[in-house]
């Protein structure tokens, strides 16, 4: 059961992308009910699969592969691998894509490639569930690209617009940097070890066999397919793809952001996470918390609602790195997990605000006002009850308020940070934490406020909002359930005496113990005395970002005004996300574009000047080879021939035709040769 069920949870999404893109538009509603069906599917049968797991009480891993490919006499097998970490992500991919799929069918109805859309859906769903349950680097790699290929499907789904082709092609190259690193890393474990299995990289590692037997290779290549976590989870400095993502259909971006592409490079660090030396977990977390800091500082300037959302994904996924850069390991696993509901919550609650908004202004003809921006907004708290109070929720959660599952998570991984630094003395990642737990409250609660709360700039703007249908609501209120703290935690002030903690623990090191900084028993007891400091400083902090939010944007207490004209630069560099844009157009896009030029130069100057050279030199050559072969050769020849024509001429002379002058030349020619012989 442990390896058939997955088998089948990967491929209903593959069977629908199949069914759909050849018959999509000849199926009853263009195949979404087959999409959402097959996915809901899988989503029972990854449920049923968890139970199973979980309850089973073992941390036993299921293991079954084949030969795939066969190169010489290199066998590259196709395996799966269930463990609690591959079935809990089985869950959280099938329930958030199943989700997204219920919700597309009212916030998609009038699409012009509806069934392209949702095949394209199934694609996604599949490639990273494949990501999830392959036991291998090599076939993690190409599900990895699979995601990839999906993402720019999705994201340029509305490719008449310039925007948004722009975006996939974004999206695509910019993560093309990141694998392409991954992809040397696994190179240097294959050369190593002449597998890609993780269990066998992993035992190989733990007899102490390390690459090119050097721990600095070893480190070298855990860094190296980190980058593909950098690409895919959108951290410093490979972060600038995913808020032009937006470009996509809403609903794509709740699936990129809480479950499928972001998700992947998380899951990536935590599954090559007993391989990875001290030396590349320190500059994993400390990634991760520069990402956490700059992404939170530009969520706070930021007016679209999407553009928002968009960089407090990027800030939370940087917590879920800088947590497993730490050790932190089940506290940033489990802030995938939670961070998974309630950012699909907010995206989809977003993108049912955008479809109320876009419908009262197609109504107007209004084509000038923009339906995500916020500033637009204002007052809907009543005409979309269902959507606010959701919304309320996943703000709460994302806040790390108590009683919700944010909180849970969070409070883990800043207890974990604050442990690391009483053993390492790296005070600056707790201190980003708590910084950015802040942040994340005031600038959720700013969204929030300035979405639903207070008056909008113009009352018409929002005169005939409603409440979006049930088909796009019911899934904002199984999220906003999941979003609460019983799901997760018995004990809304102690997420370790859930039932996530229990079933994944931080996997034990296998990296030879003088690469460690601290042995995992140590941590956890360091861990355990922090914990309730850390607990109280995060909700102080928390509480305060949210009264801060209100008193600025609710009560009107301060200025927003003026605190960003006091910021001054610090303001402008936040709302021009630190121009980050700016600088690589300046200098890789510029200086691409540069050595374009430069190669163009030397392509036209020196190879076709030399191509060119040898083309003149080669016409002159036989310029001079034909007036050689016309006046010398054919000179000789025609000088031959004219001679031979001049003797035949004057021959002919004496060829008169008649016999008796014929006669008398024999006899005149004997008797010249009869004086000539006499003479002799």
């Amino acid at each position: 059961m442990f390896i058939q069920l997955p088998l089948l949870i990967l491929l209903l999404p593959l069977l629908g992308f199949i069914l759909l893109i050849f018959f999509g538009k000849k199926l009853p509603r263009n195949g979404d009910w087959l999409a959402s069906g097959l996915i809901l599917l899988a989503f029972v049968f990854s449920l049923f699969l968890l139970v199973a797991k979980i309850t089973s009480h073992s941390a036993e891993v299921f293991s079954s592969s084949f030969v795939w490919v066969v190169v010489g006499s290199l066998n590259i097998e196709f395996g799966m691998m269930i463990d609690n970490l591959s079935v809990i992500m089985l869950v959280v991919v099938t329930l958030v894509s199943t989700l997204v799929h219920l919700f597309s069918i009212g916030y998609m109805k009038d699409d012009v490639r509806y069934s392209r859309y949702y095949a394209y859906l199934g694609l996604f769903s599949f490639s990273m569930l494949g990501i999830v349950i392959t036991n291998n680097l090599l076939l993690m790699y190409v599900f990895w690209e699979l995601v990839g290929i999906s993402s720019y499907l999705l994201i340029g789904h509305w490719y008449e617009k310039k925007s948004a082709s722009n975006a996939a092609s974004k999206a695509f190259i910019v993560n093309r940097i990141g694998d392409f690193g991954m992809f040397i890393g696994i190179m240097i474990l294959f050369v190593s070890f002449s597998t890609f299995a993780f269990e066998s990289i992993f035992e190989s590692i733990a007899a102490g066999q390390l690459p090119f037997e050097s721990t600095g290779w070893l480190t070298a290549a855990g860094i190296l397919i980190f980058c593909g976590a950098v690409g895919k989870s959108a951290q410093f400095p490979l972060h600038v793809w995913l808020p032009d993502a937006m470009e996509g259909p809403t609903p794509v971006s709740a699936l990129i952001h809480a479950a499928t592409m972001v998700a992947a490079g998380v899951y990536l660090v935590a599954r090559i996470f007993p391989m990875l030396t001290a030396d590349a977990l320190l500059i994993i977390a400390y990634i991760g918390a520069i990402t956490a800091l700059i992404a939170a500082t530009i969520a706070i300037t930021q007016f679209d609602i999407k553009k928002v959302l968009a960089y407090s994904t990027i800030s939370q996924l940087g917590y879920m790195i800088m947590a497993l850069g730490v050790g932190a390991y089940t506290a940033g696993f489990m802030h995938l997990v939670t961070h998974a509901a309630f950012k699909a919550g907010l995206f989809l609650g977003a993108g049912s605000v955008i479809y109320a908004m876009h419908k009262v202004l197609h109504a107007r003809n209004d084509h000038h006002t923009d339906a995500q921006d916020i500033r637009n907004m204002g007052g809907l708290k009543s005409k979309m009850p269902y959507t606010y109070w959701t919304f309320l929720i996943f703000t709460l959660a994302i806040s790390g308020i108590p009683l919700t599952s944010g909180f849970l998570s969070k409070d883990e991984i800043l207890a974990g940070t604050l442990a690391f630094s009483t053993l390492n003395g790296h005070w600056l990642l707790p201190l980003i934490g708590f910084v950015v737990a802040g942040l994340t409250a005031f600038y959720m609660f700013r969204l929030l406020i300035l979405t639903f709360h207070g008056k909008p700039s113009d009352q018409s703007t929002i005169a005939g909002i409603k409440e979006s249908p049930l088909v796009m609501t019911i899934p904002l209120m199984v999220l906003a359930a999941l979003s609460l703290f019983f799901f997760y935690s018995y004990n809304p002030f102690g997420a370790t005496s859930g039932w996530f903690f229990a079933a994944v623990e931080r996997p034990l090191s296998i990296v030879p113990e003088l690469l460690q900084p601290a042995s995992a028993a140590l941590f956890y007891e360091a861990v355990s005395s922090v914990h309730t400091t850390a607990m109280i400083l995060s909700i102080i902090i928390a509480v305060g970002g949210v009264v801060m939010a209100l008193s600025v944007y609710q009560w009107k207490k301060i200025s927003a005004e003026k605190m960003a004209e006091k910021a001054g630069i610090l303001y402008r560099g936040a709302s021009n996300k630190w121009y980050c844009d700016e600088i690589y157009d300046r200098t890789f896009v510029a200086g691409t574009f540069l050595l374009t030029r430069v190669m163009r130069w030397f392509d036209e100057n020196i190879v076709d000047g030399i191509v060119n050279g040898a083309a003149v030199v080669t016409r002159e050559f036989s310029r001079i080879s034909k007036w050689t072969d016309d006046n010398v050769v054919d000179g000789l020849v025609n000088a031959t021939a004219n001679s031979a024509d001049r003797a035949g001429s004057l021959l002919s002379k004496v060829q008169s035709g008649k016999v008796q002058t014929y006669l008398v030349y024999v006899i005149f020619s004997f008797l010249v040769l009869f004086i000539l012989f006499i003479r002799i």
